[in-house]
């Protein structure tokens, strides 16, 4: 049976170069970077090295990389100490973040009573930006935005030049959960001046359970962990050394060879998008997934005429992997939030299937799920 995997929003395959570094460092780099004799200092020096090499590709300083175990702690330590050590008294977000933001936000109101305020999306889930600058106006203290670069689910691309002028003009904080977007787009800090933004290593083909967080200089950021002063004190415990130098090896291969990938995945991406209009009429495309301009050149969701309550069932027994929403919504019975918010009840009712591609994909993979969807659905 053929194996097609095309959920690379979910998860990446790690790369060979990658596992290489892994494996070696796990074999030759013991020490622990907190000990002061000459093996830990050598474990101190690669993670030290680690972080410059991540930060320059960013054009960041260093001191503002820290090593977490993922993306969700990453937003977790960010949006926390915006309110607890910050002074965020009112945090502007979405209905359409990932889980990461919006259910550590519904816990801050919880805990600390501070207000969330949700910022008007259009049919497609896009952003209105004129309705973003009514909440910055109209807010009093202490503001903070969270809006994500690349939704998980619909693969929109969120404005981060205007967002991030919009608060300089308002004086508020901007977080924006980037981990769809590291490693498949640049971002350069100096010419979007972004305050808080988050990584994990496995969307770019690195390995799991090792991301950074990114905190502009002069933020004083407290431990969401206690128990040790390790990354300059904002997280404790012993690094994962081996992680954050196969996330390094990881992100230095993608941006290396982004121009020429990502040239790649979007004629596969549009050559999937012109054989489903070919072959089923009544396609429809979630969000702002079918454009080449605003939506992500990975992530393309398909709504397709009706409910086909096994179709992805069906799809995993021809050997075809993809996802109904995001990965971390497979075990829910309440559907997509991003579907239901942007969706009418009718349409969100209807069989909608995450296609997300690499590198690694082909037009003869293409080929052939369009062959086993046609058998699938009728």
């Amino acid at each position: 049976m053929k194996s097609i995997y095309l959920d690379n929003a979910a998860t990446t395959p790690i790369l060979p170069e990658v596992i290489s570094v892994i494996t070696n460092t796990m074999a030759t780099v013991y020490g622990n970077p907190s000990s002061t004799h000459q093996i830990g200092r050598k474990a101190k020096s690669l993670v030290e090295t680690a972080r410059k090499n991540i930060a320059k590709y960013l054009n960041a300083a260093s001191n503002e990389i820290i090593f977490t175990a993922g993306g969700s702690e990453a937003d977790n330590l960010i949006l926390r100490n915006s309110v607890e050590n910050l002074g965020v008294t009112t945090i502007i977000s979405s209905k359409i973040e990932h889980h990461a933001v919006l259910h550590t936000i519904e816990n801050l109101v919880k805990e600390f009573k501070i207000t969330a305020l949700w910022v008007d999306l259009d049919e497609n889930g896009d952003v209105d930006y004129n309705h973003l600058e009514q909440l910055l106006q109209q807010t009093e203290g202490k503001k903070l935005v969270s809006l994500m670069y690349v939704n998980n689910e619909v693969g929109n691309v969120l404005d981060l030049k205007i967002v991030s002028d919009l608060c300089l003009t308002y004086n508020t904080l901007f977080h924006s959960d980037t981990v769809q977007g590291i490693g498949h787009f640049e971002i350069d800090v100096k010419q979007t001046p972004i305050d808080f933004f988050t990584a994990s290593a496995h969307k770019f083909n690195g390995p799991k359970g090792v991301g950074f967080a990114y905190i502009k200089k002069g933020f004083g950021i407290y431990p969401i962990l206690h128990g040790g002063e390790q990354e300059r004190g904002a997280r404790a415990g012993t690094e994962n050394i081996h992680g954050i130098l196969g996330m390094e090896k990881a992100l230095e291969i993608a941006l290396t060879n982004l121009e020429e990938e990502s040239t790649y995945i979007q004629k596969l991406k549009s050559y999937f998008i012109k054989k489903l209009k070919n072959n089923f009429e009544e396609v429809a495309f979630n969000g702002l997934s079918e454009s080449e301009i605003k939506s992500s050149y990975i992530i393309l969701n398909v709504r397709f005429p009706k409910e086909y309550a096994l179709l992805l069932f069906n799809l995993d027994l021809k050997g075809i992997a993809v996802s109904g929403g995001s990965a971390c919504q497979s075990g829910s019975n309440k559907g997509s939030h991003v579907l239901n918010t942007i969706l009418s009840e009718k349409e969100a009712t209807k069989t909608s299937v995450r296609f997300s591609f690499s590198k690694f994909n082909t037009e003869e993979e293409v080929d052939y799920v369009i062959d086993v969807l046609k058998e699938l659905i009728n």
